[in-house]
């Protein structure tokens, strides 16, 4: 049986549009106002730039964590962003214990992962550490993906790799128990095979935080989507999913979940604020269980592997265009805040290819040759815009801009003020809209609107080619319709024309500097990450730009206060008065 989304997302797919020629451009203006004198919030760690460390999938040197990203992806972001926020790493239980017959073979291979673990911790960073792979004779079957079956002998494993990560290294770690459990490629067993692990890992988390004296969190269940579950589940049963079961039995067994995540691949920036028939979205509705199964409200919910996707592995927005990509993080990301999300992880750092499953994605934010022997890769658009969430300051203004594809994040640190701004157009807008709302149409409602779908109507509606005030359907059915086939037209619209915004900033008193970097279509992949315009200003209260935006396009400005002159040096100025006076003596003299 299809997932709800899985049908609506094949049966519009083919009636949509990708890059559409409008019939006719409009040129809307639009504002941006801020007061740099108004309060501020912490900036929240969301916007921070957070990435899997995944990538590659296979690597030439066998003592590197297959995995992992090259290590020089990793130098190089480490020199360019810091590892000063949140990171996830797959800690593959399966591959390490391959070589266990050869001890200086594994000990290079653990003493890989540590080092990234450790630049991660020291630089400040937080490390989700998803535990994967049941070693062989420890599983079910013999399979990295199988359930534990010797839960004794894999307990003691899991707990003397959190005794010595966590205890007496004391690395910043959250362990993160498998990663997509709900897909057959990626976990072989049944609901209880997964809870009977998740319980021994954080029985061990327990136990040696009692015998430390430390925190040691543990979290999951990192489904594919927040309502799936491991059998066939859809948004219409979320208490069906994965997500509800786990918090339920947490509860029932007295285990800790000190953090919950899942994973969200599309193109819809504002998947997250899909309603649920409880008419809430799924971050209100899971801390609604957390509060009714005791734990807390604000127990940690993160994506944990999202990335903008259109079902397909080797998209051009992620590569040869991947300004699309680029254009629709930030855009994801500011709409994540909005629904109420802790925390995200951009799934991934390098893509991945010639490995043993024959997965090939271009996910990464770096691509590579598979074909060289040694490193050859290069940075796609979407790393300049991860350097610009590195360059945001610590706290955070409140602003908003009234538009369906423009938005902007706004901060100040001590000595700048960075203001990015993003022109992100959904190509899938119609479908995605839809697809956020079904949930919130009663039985007949959905049956109406699938059948529309399903017999091709609905790309004849957004196409104008059917009036849908004389389609035999429900009135929220009709409403819905006229919604997406509008929000269509103005997604054509804005795909063909660029948006003129006013920034407005009050409050300038001092001398800035002015420099603005870009990410748009003029550059896909390697391209520097330098100010396309810089500038002095000296305006007092009031400073005022004019702002083009092209279709998928990050803009990131940044004033940094000049410094104030130095003050002059009594020693200097007194010899300079008194030749000031010498010279008024010969001249009245004269």
């Amino acid at each position: 049986m299809f997932k709800m989304r899985q049908l609506l997302r094949l049966v519009l797919v083919a009636s949509l549009f990708y890059f559409c020629t409008p019939l006719f451009a409009q040129e809307v203006n639009l504002e941006l106002a801020l007061d740099i004198t108004s309060s501020t919030t912490p900036t929240p760690t969301i916007f921070k730039p957070n990435i899997d460390l995944g990538g590659r999938g296979f690597h030439h040197d066998n003592f590197w964590p297959q995995g992992l990203a090259a290590k020089d992806v990793l130098d190089l972001w480490r020199k360019d962003i810091s590892f000063a926020s949140l990171y996830r790493m797959q800690y593959n239980l399966w591959e390490i214990n391959q070589l266990a017959k050869d001890k200086v073979a594994q000990d290079k291979l653990l003493a890989n992962y540590e080092d990234a673990i450790k630049n991660i911790s020291d630089a400040g960073g937080t490390v989700i550490l998803d535990i994967f792979g049941t070693p062989a004779g420890l599983g079910k079957a013999l399979d990295k993906k199988s359930a534990p079956l010797n839960l004794v002998a894999f307990k003691t494993l899991v707990k003397d790799t959190m005794r010595y990560l966590s205890c007496e290294k004391k690395y910043n770690i959250w362990y993160e128990v498998w990663a997509a459990p709900d897909l057959d490629d990626f976990f072989i067993g049944r609901t209880q095979d997964y809870f009977n692990m998740y319980r021994v890992i954080s029985e061990s988390a327990k136990e040696l935080g009692a015998q430390f004296k430390i925190n040691i969190p543990v979290g999951a269940p990192s489904p594919s989507g927040w309502f799936h579950n491991l059998e066939s589940n859809n948004i219409l049963t979320p208490e069906k999913s994965l997500i509800y079961e786990l918090i339920k039995f947490c509860s029932s067994e007295k285990l800790s979940l000190n953090f919950i995540t899942w994973h969200a691949f599309s193109s819809d920036p504002k998947t997250e604020k899909e309603i649920t028939i409880y008419n809430k979205n799924a971050v209100e509705l899971i801390r609604d269980w957390l509060s009714y199964f005791n734990f807390k409200r604000d127990t940690s919910l993160i994506i944990d592997e999202w990335n903008f996707d259109l079902d397909v592995n080797l998209l051009p927005a992620r590569r040869s265009e991947s300004y699309i990509a680029a254009s629709y993080i930030p855009a994801r990301i500011n709409n994540m805040f909005e629904a109420g999300l802790d925390n995200q992880v951009y799934f991934s750092l390098e893509d991945f290819g010639n490995n043993p499953e024959n997965v090939t994605r271009n996910v990464g934010v770096f691509y590579f040759d598979s074909e060289r022997a040694q490193y050859k890769g290069g940075h796609k658009a979407a790393y300049n815009v991860f350097r610009m969430l590195g360059k945001l300051g610590s706290n955070a203004f409140s602003i908003k801009i009234d538009d369906e594809f423009v938005g902007a994040i706004a901060t100040k640190s001590s000595d700048e003020i960075c203001i990015l701004i993003y022109n992100y157009i959904d190509p899938e807008i119609a479908k995605n809209y839809l697809a956020r709302n079904i949930a919130g149409l009663n039985v007949p409602e959905r049956q109406s609107l699938l059948q529309i779908i399903r017999t091709g109507q609905l790309g004849k509606f957004i196409a104008h080619e059917q009036d849908i005030a004389l389609l035999r359907a429900e009135p929220k059915v009709k409403v819905l319709l006229n919604k997406s086939q509008e929000l269509a037209d103005r997604a054509k619209e804005s795909l063909d024309s660029s948006r003129n915004l006013k920034i407005s900033i009050k409050g300038i008193k001092e001398g800035y500097s002015y420099s603005r970097f870009i990410v748009d279509s003029s550059c896909s992949l390697n391209c520097e990450f330098k100010p396309v315009e810089e500038k002095e200003i000296s305006i007092q209260d009031l400073y005022q730009e004019d702002l083009k935006l092209t279709p998928y396009s990050v803009n990131l400005i940044i004033l940094k206060k000049k410094p104030a002159p130095p003050a002059p040096d009594p020693a200097s100025v007194a010899p300079a008065l008194e030749t000031d006076k010498e010279s008024n003596k010969d001249a009245a003299g004269k």
